[in-house]
């Protein structure tokens, strides 16, 4: 319902390039609290469904993932995309359904926090998996859900805190750097305020 920014179309164009080389992306996505980062995630999402794979967002708080989810469901609906929500909380009866129509690919996106990397949850065809704030995860905690599919899924990380790209270089060797330097119009500045009593 809204243009996007100059920068989340180049955002989006690095990824749909990196997507047809046929090897596994690996890229970083870093952009300001409010900046449209899980609009260009649910975009890159929305190219892995296109071509026939399911895509997994892995939030580190619950609180957060149900952000995500409502977002996701959002935009989803009008377009029929499939969209759940797994977290530590979700209910016996409510998990089975969820691993049935993962495992089945009726579930399209699978927002969750370290639930999505238990043993019991498995795909029908996993193309893309998004990591906000990354760096919660452990190396190892972030892997398991690369070996949840048969091919290996293209990776998107996602971060709000400003890296300087030479660091992120260093700290992230593996990865591609994008950086939305751009906010939405009307979007008034995230102000962070120490006060005193």
């Amino acid at each position: 319902p809204f243009q996007l920014t100059g920068a989340q179309k180049r955002v989006l164009k690095e990824i749909r390039a990196d997507m047809k080389t046929g090897r596994q992306m690996n890229r970083l996505l870093q952009g300001d609290v409010g900046s449209g980062k899980t609009m260009v995630a649910f975009m890159s999402m929305l190219m892995a469904v296109d071509n026939g794979c399911q895509a997994a967002l892995m939030a580190p708080t619950e609180i957060l993932a149900q952000q995500h989810f409502a977002s996701l469901t959002e935009w989803a609906r009008p377009i029929g995309v499939k969209v759940a929500l797994l977290t530590g909380s979700t209910r016996a009866a409510a998990r089975r359904e969820i691993h049935a129509g993962l495992l089945s690919g009726e579930i399209d996106i699978i927002v969750g926090t370290h639930a999505l990397i238990e043993d019991s949850v498995q795909f029908h065809l996993l193309g893309l998996v998004v990591i906000d704030e990354q760096h919660r995860f452990g190396v190892a905690q972030r892997g398991k859900l690369w070996h949840k599919s048969e091919k290996v899924p293209h990776v998107l990380v996602m971060t709000a805190t400003p890296i300087p790209r030479t660091l992120a270089m260093t700290v992230y060797g593996d990865l591609e750097v994008s950086v939305i330097d751009e906010l939405p119009p009307g979007r008034k500045p995230i102000t962070t305020l120490l006060r005193y009593d």
